[in-house]
Order: structure tokens, then sequence, then C-alpha cells
């Protein structure tokens, strides 16, 4: 999913309960007056609250707590049975069938089978417009669905009676349980979206929810707002937290101050801090399973759809600079897919790549080939010097990425570029990118789930999430293969083909793995931080 450029939200690997339970803390109390109550921080406003159309973090943080589907990520990641009490696979692996208990929406009414199939029917059709209905590939008919060929009601999952869901797949997926704890796939209450019509999603009053949560005060565009806890979820014995407070702080300092003021619970630290605090106790380093990387508009600007061009900025590029004046622990990419992400018989999946492919992504600057790849690429475009815009979040880290990657092209090659920055609002920032409305885009994207085909799949010709419309067939084709072929071996061998064909004609330009710095009060117990989302169902305090 799209991550804001910031420090302070996250994605896979999990910050477990026994390292949270081991830090101590200059202040022993709780930031709020009642131990039920929790102060949280994001960096960025939330986009959406509707689950068809939400494609970041920080709207993911917000249904994974106040939603609930079949399976929820709990401690290390680990499945968790949520809505499903049971699963049945058939021989073939090619049929699902879940068995539901019985649970209720936040206004009382029954949680049931058809709301899965409403919710998943809505999300492939494409007047819902949604950017990850990819995600459904290899459910019946759902590719049909989507290229408008075939009707929604097609789509492979139905409900028997009002407790079992039964999905068909076209092929084994080999990741589908993962995709099961995903927002995307959880239930919508067909009641309250024709209910609130085109407001459905847009404010906390306008859903239904069925997670440990509701959602309370957020109007669609404020920077504050409340999670309660829902009387009517299945397990609300289970939930020890009444409230969750929300609050949007963008800048690192003012966010530490009202942590040391007992104000927040948690915090994500900038550079300066993180050197200065990483001996604090409630210090914790959170494995974002993430890849910040630069977006290219090829198909608006014709000086970055040159191959050499784009060559040359990425090899320009001082990634240990950055990540240094980023703070936390991020390490400079030379891969697409993160590092500690999924292995392959038994040896991490990224040292699969090949080293040429991974050459044009070196930690520190290669000045001589990037000024060679310039002047290259300006010679078949006909130019001796362009312009281009660099696009990011209004957020701190998102301002010192801009400027630093301005400094360092103008510093490279001289009158034979002109860089301007320009950061925004998350929310606006993210509208642009998904109408291809700048010239380069730092984006960042965590695992939905533990496959690196969570990565690759973005950069698919069709896929809605590949904002600089990079191409590629021969890509293409083994994307598609890797999704068909029975054999494991040869989707490993898709795959890492597909990868280095993105990274030597550098379609993105891979930056660093996002790895975030933070201070969580040790008061605060089992919280766990799984690919962008926090969750809070077990939370209390101590």
């Amino acid at each position: 999913m799209k991550l804001s450029k910031t420090l302070s939200i996250g994605a896979t690997v999990l910050a477990s309960a026994a390292l949270l339970a081991a830090c101590g803390s200059n202040s022993s109390s709780s930031s709020s007056s009642s131990k039920k109550t929790l102060n949280w921080t994001v960096a960025s406003e939330i986009p959406t609250m509707d689950m068809s159309k939400a494609t970041d973090a920080t709207s993911f943080n917000q249904l994974s707590n106040t939603m609930e589907g079949l399976y929820r990520l709990g401690k290390n990641s680990k499945l968790e049975k949520a809505l499903a009490t049971s699963e049945k696979v058939s021989k073939d692996g090619k049929t699902y069938t879940y068995t539901l208990r019985k649970s209720k929406w936040s206004d009382g009414s029954e949680v049931t089978a058809k709301d899965f199939v409403y919710s998943w029917r809505r999300t492939v059709n494409p007047k819902t417009a949604s950017q990850y209905s990819y995600l459904f590939s290899g459910i019946k008919n759902a590719d049909a669905i989507v290229a408008g060929k075939k009707k929604p009601e097609t789509l492979g999952v139905k409900a028997v009676g009002k407790y079992k869901l039964v999905v068909t797949l076209e092929r084994r997926i080999a990741y589908f349980d993962k995709l099961m704890g995903f927002a995307v796939f959880f239930p919508q209450s067909e009641k309250a979206v024709n209910k609130y019509g085109s407001k459905y999603g847009t404010a906390s009053k306008y859903m239904l929810y069925n997670g440990p949560f509701k959602q309370t005060g957020w109007t669609g565009s404020n920077l504050s707002w409340k999670m309660v806890k829902n009387p009517y979820y299945w397990d609300k014995k289970n939930v020890k937290l009444d409230t969750i407070t929300w609050s949007v702080q963008k800048t690192p300092s003012t966010a530490y101050n009202l942590y040391q003021s007992n104000k927040l619970d948690y915090t994500g630290l900038d550079a300066s801090q993180t050197k200065q605090l990483k001996n604090q106790k409630g210090y914790v380093t959170l494995n974002q399973g993430a890849t910040f990387y630069m977006q290219f508009n090829q198909a608006k600007n014709k000086y970055l759809a040159n191959t050499n061009v784009r060559k040359a900025l990425s090899l320009a590029v001082d990634r240990k600079g950055l990540t240094s004046s980023l703070g936390g622990n991020s390490v400079p990419a030379n891969t697409l897919t993160p590092t500690q992400l999924t292995e392959v018989n038994g040896e991490d999946y990224t040292k699969r790549i090949s080293k040429s492919a991974e050459s044009y992504y070196p930690a520190s600057p290669n000045k001589k080939e990037a000024i060679k790849y310039m002047n290259k690429g300006l010679k078949e475009l006909g130019v001796s010097k362009f312009s281009f815009k660099i696009l990011s979040d209004d957020t701190d880290a998102g301002k010192k990425t801009t400027e630093y990657l301005q400094s360092t092209f103008e510093s490279t090659f001289g009158s034979k570029v002109s860089v301007s920055v320009q950061n925004l609002p998350f929310k606006t920032r993210l509208s642009r990118s998904t109408s291809g409305n700048f010239d380069i885009v730092i984006s960042g994207w965590s695992a939905d789930f533990a496959d690196p085909i969570s990565f690759l799949d973005l950069f698919t010709s069709t896929n809605p999430e590949n904002n600089g419309k990079w191409k590629n067939s021969s890509y293409d084709k083994l994307i598609a293969d890797s999704k068909t072929t029975a054999s494991t071996s040869k989707r490993w061998s898709d795959l890492t083909s597909a990868e280095n064909i993105l990274l030597n004609n550098v379609g993105v330009a891979p930056l660093y793995y996002n790895t975030n710095a933070a201070l969580i009060r040790p008061t605060v117990k089992d919280v766990y931080q799984n690919r962008g989302t926090w969750n809070f169902k077990d939370t209390y305090i101590k």
C-alpha cells in the first residue's frame, strides 16, 4: 500500500510485545489520565475510509482497527482467525469454504456472508474505480469483470446461508490466505453504502463498523479524531482500550514535545532525534517491509521517458546521505522488493537479483557514470538541457527528500537540468500521483502481504498504481506467467527475471528500504505493527 513520505507510518515486520515490554521510559506515567485511553499520532491526514477506494497506510490504519474480515494480522504478522471460524480448501486448491461466526455491525445489524459478497463485487466493479481491484485477479471472472467484459455478479464468491462463504478460483493462488487479512477483502454493509451514497467513507458518520473500534469525529479534512470501543464487536470482552485519540503531527519536533509532555504515547523520530534518543527507554526500530522510490512520469515527460536520463538521475543519488538525513535506520535500496520480506530456499529473495541490475542504484553516487548517461540521453533527445519538478508530501521527511534530490541533481549535472520541488499535503499529493500530474514523484510502498508480487504487480502496464506508466511487454508476460504456473521454482524465476528487467530499465528508481525509529511509551503493551497498520485489539496500558 502507498506510504506517506514520513517516518511515522510503516509496514511489515512487527515491533513485538516482548520488545516493547522490555523497554523502559524516562516517564513511567501514561499520557492519559485513564489507563483505557491511548494517544497516537500519524504524519498524514486520512484520504478515505472507503475500503474499496483506499490505497494508503493512513487509511488502512483506520480500517484495520474499525473493520474486520476473515482473518486479522496479530503478533509477528501471524494470521489469526477473526470472522472465520474454519476454512476448508478443495484438493485442487481452487475452492475455499469459510464458516463465519455470528457478529454485528455497529448499528446492531448482523454481519453475514452476503456482506463479503457485496464488498468484493463492489471493489471489482469498474464503476467503483478501485485501484486495488487487481488483487482479486485469480478469483473466478475477476479479471473479466475489472475489464468490463462480465458483470460483478459473476465473481467467484457466494454466500451459502448466513454464515458460509465459498470462494472459487481460476487457478491456485500461493498467497491467497495472506490476502484475507488485508482490509480490501473485508465485508461492507450494502445498507450503509446505499444510505450514504457518494458520502460513504468520507467522514466517520458515513460508515458502519464491525471491528474492535468505531471511528468518531473525523469530518473528512480535520487533523484529529477518535476511535472508541465498539459495543457490538463480537470479541469486545478482550478489547481493553476504551478510546484511541488520533492527531496528525507533520513535524517530528512537535510530536516529540507532545510525547515528552505525556500528550502522546508514540512519536516517530527524525535524524537528529534518532541519534540523541537511541538509548532512551521506549526507543524502538520498526522494519517497515517498505521501499521508497522515484517514479518518473514517462507518459507526459518525454525527457524522463528516456532510459539513459533515468539511469543518470538514479546513478547521481547519494542514498547513504539521503537516509542519514532522514533518521530512523533506513538503508539504501538497490532492489524494488525490500530485503527481509521473503525467503526462497532459505535465502533472502533479493539475493537473486543480478548485480548488473543493482548497479544503477549505488549507495554512494557514481557521478562519472551519471554524467555519461545524461550526456547520452540528451544527445538522443536532441537537447542540451531540460527542467523537471520533484513532488512529495509536506511532511518533514518529504521536504528533506525533495530538497536533497534537488541539490544532488543540480550539483551533478549543472546547467543541464533545472530542478524545482513541490511538497503538498498527503491527500493532495496522492491525488496528483494517481492522475499523473507530476514529473517525478517520491513514492513509498509497503507489502500488502509478504511476497514480491505485492511490489512487482504494481508496474505491469495496466496496473492503476503504475503512475509513471512505464511499460515493458516482457515484464508483463513474466508477471502473468508467475501467477499461472504450477511450478514454485518457475514462479520464483519469473519474478526474479521481471524485477531484473524493471531495474535494468530504471522503470522506477529505488531509494531506500524504510525502517522507522520511534518512541513508544513502555506502559503501552501488546501493540503490533504489520505492513503499514497498527493493531490495537490487544493493546492495554499497564
